[in-house]
């Protein structure tokens, strides 16, 4: 039994020679067709050429020795020195290609005519002679050998003319014959690529066909199929290894079926125990598992589908994480939802989770609502025991202030200086506390909503050159440029004027305290859509970017700074303020390069009715 190799090799190994035969065939062939125009070329024509140069230069002779007779003496020889080279020329050739039987012999005749036309043509150059002489010449020597000369050339062209169809039909012939062999040759080529192809059918297009459709079924989970071996090649044996494999495939699932069982269980138990309400669902909003919070509290059962929840703030998030618009783990108020359980007002943080396979394509949402009740009461309480605590501070903190002032005015006596120096530091200390108390009661209050704001439209050039104009005297003391660039057809915005005071004061302020002397300060402002946005940077030290996320935290101040660059709540309070308005605030630094904080302010009402009248105009 041939081996898959050695059937392959049959089959092409028999292409091969048939190409091989042909290719030989071919060569040498085209071989014997040039060598016979080559002597077509080479050795006949060049004969043929040189007797037709020699009749025409005879031609030219003969009639330059008529000119002499006529009288054109000097056009006759200039005809017959001119045409003497080129005969002999080309009886030099013929002499020198002698390839026809027969034609040295007429060859040499004609050379020895040629000499005695050459010397007789010349003596009919002579003056001296009479003319009738010269005609007696001409007529009863020269022209009998010009009628000879002719005619010896004319037979030696015949000689060659006559070879040269011979070689023609020559290789007519091989042409004919080796085309007869080129269709043989391709025939029988064609017939065994035939039977060549019916056998890769038979040997081995069909055993792979085999195991393609029992790969099929392997895809399909059917594990229990036998591959038919009919041979014992190269696809025989694969064939018995593939019935091995299925074999150790079928071992491997049933230890794998009862350790996924052995998972699921656990998984599930694991799943049960988990304090937050957390559901896995598939693409088409089945909830594939969950956990007991989760089917208690918000109906997620294992089987149940997201619409048939009665939440549908549930069915939105699920939609919404389906189009990749996930939420976000940050703990925000704007996040959390309410909900009531066994009478009890509860509060959940939902957030969402992309389940993805190999190809990072979306397999399944992971939803988690984490009950948030306790940490909010904890905020809660956190803000009012800060409120409290200000509350009551702040009457004892005035009575501080207020003794110390007293005694700094020795309205009690006089102070030593020493006395002076602890007095004028409690005074410093306490005006500071009064600032931390200020702050403090501040953020309350905007958190709790209690503190009272106006609003009224405002242009956002006289906010920010009245804030700058105050703040002057102060770059100049430092050796800061305050530098203003706002377009002159800016909204005007919806804000509290002595509120946003307030934020561009804090932020100037810190700008200015991180701004080298002779460095530059910049205020911009832009109109968006609905928006102006407010940037104001500086050219400081920078912030490292992994406090960038904190600096608008309480009590935050970046490592690394001096004691008395404050009480990290100036920018807390600008972001209270800004938020209580309805903007956002944001900030960007490059450490050696520089900050910039900006944040935004709504349009107020008219400049907004007035921008959406100018959209809808066609």
């Amino acid at each position: 039994m041939f081996s898959l190799r050695q059937k392959l090799f049959l089959g092409f190994g028999g292409l091969l020679l048939i190409i091989a035969l042909t290719g030989i065939q071919s060569i040498s062939k085209v071989t014997e067709l040039g060598d016979a125009i080559d002597v077509i070329l080479r050795e006949n024509y060049q004969s043929v050429l040189a007797c037709q140069n020699m009749k025409e230069s005879l031609e030219r002779m003969d009639s330059g020795a008529l000119f002499i007779l006529s009288g054109y003496e000097k056009e006759g020889r200039e005809a017959i020195d001119g045409n003497l080279p080129v005969f002999e020329k080309a009886l030099a050739i013929e002499l020198n290609n002698i390839t026809v039987p027969g034609e040295g012999e007429k060859a040499a005749h004609l050379s020895e005519l040629f000499a005695k036309y050459k010397a007789t043509i010349q003596g009919m150059e002579d003056r001296k002679i009479p003319h009738e002489k010269r005609r007696d010449i001409y007529f009863k020597e020269l022209f009998p050998l010009f009628r000879d000369i002719k005619g010896t050339a004319d037979a030696i062209l015949n000689l060659n003319q006559q070879n040269m169809y011979d070689a023609n039909e020559s290789a007519r012939h091989k042409a004919t014959k080796a085309r007869e062999q080129m269709y043989f040759l391709l025939i029988l080529g064609a017939v065994l690529a035939t039977a060549y192809v019916f056998l890769i059918g038979k040997w081995i297009l069909r055993p792979i066909e085999r195991l393609t459709q029992s790969a099929e079924e392997i895809k399909r989970g059917n594990l229990d199929l036998i591959v038919k071996t009919d041979t014992r090649d190269e696809i025989g044996r694969l064939s018995e290894t593939f019935n091995a494999m299925t074999a150790s495939l079928r071992e491997v699932r049933r230890s794998d079926e009862a350790k996924l069982v052995r998972i699921q269980h656990s998984t599930q138990q694991t799943f049960d125990n988990l304090p937050d309400a957390v559901a896995i669902l598939d693409l088409e909003g089945k909830v594939e598992t969950a956990t007991e919070t989760a089917g208690n509290i918000f109906g997620l059962k294992r089987n149940i589908q997201i619409e048939s929840v009665p939440f549908k703030w549930i069915t939105d998030l699920y939609r919404n994480a389906l189009k990749g618009d996930h939420a976000s783990a940050k703990e925000d108020a704007t996040a959390v939802v309410q909900h009531f359980v066994n009478a009890e007002e509860h509060f959940f943080r939902p957030t969402t989770a992309p389940i993805l396979n190999n190809k990072r394509e979306l397999i399944g949402i992971i939803l988690i609502l984490k009950d948030v009740t306790d940490k909010l009461e904890q905020d809660e309480l956190k803000k009012g025991v800060i409120s409290t605590v200000s509350h009551q501070l702040k009457t004892p903190l005035t009575s501080i202030r207020m003794a110390i002032h007293l005694l700094l005015d020795e309205k009690v006596g006089p102070l030593t200086p020493k006395q002076q120096e602890l007095l004028i530091a409690a005074r410093e200390d306490s005006e500071r506390l009064q600032k931390i108390l200020v702050n403090l009661l501040d953020i309350s209050r905007i958190v709790s909503g209690k503190m009272s704001m106006e609003f009224h439209a405002v242009p956002p050039q006289q906010i920010i050159s009245e804030t700058v104009e105050s703040f002057r005297g102060a770059a100049l003391g430092h050796g800061v440029k305050i530098h203003t660039l706002l377009p002159g057809d800016l909204p005007e915005v919806r804000a509290d004027r002595m509120r946003i005071g307030h934020v561009f004061a804090n932020l100037l302020s810190n700008a200015l305290r991180y701004t080298a002397s002779g460095d530059t300060v910049t205020v911009t402002a832009q109109a968006g859509e609905e928006h102006v946005e407010f940037s104001v940077s500086d050219t400081g030290r920078g912030i490292p970017e992994q406090y960038l996320s904190r600096i608008f935290d309480p009590f935050f101040r970046v490592p690394g700074q001096e004691a008395d660059t404050g009480t990290g709540l100036g920018l807390s309070i600008v972001k209270e303020i800004v938020e209580a308005h309805g903007g956002s605030v944001s900030v960007k630094s490059r450490v050696g390069e520089g900050t910039t904080i900006s944040f935004t302010l709504p349009k107020s009402k008219a400049e907004t009715n007035s921008h959406k009248n100018e959209e809808k105009k066609p």
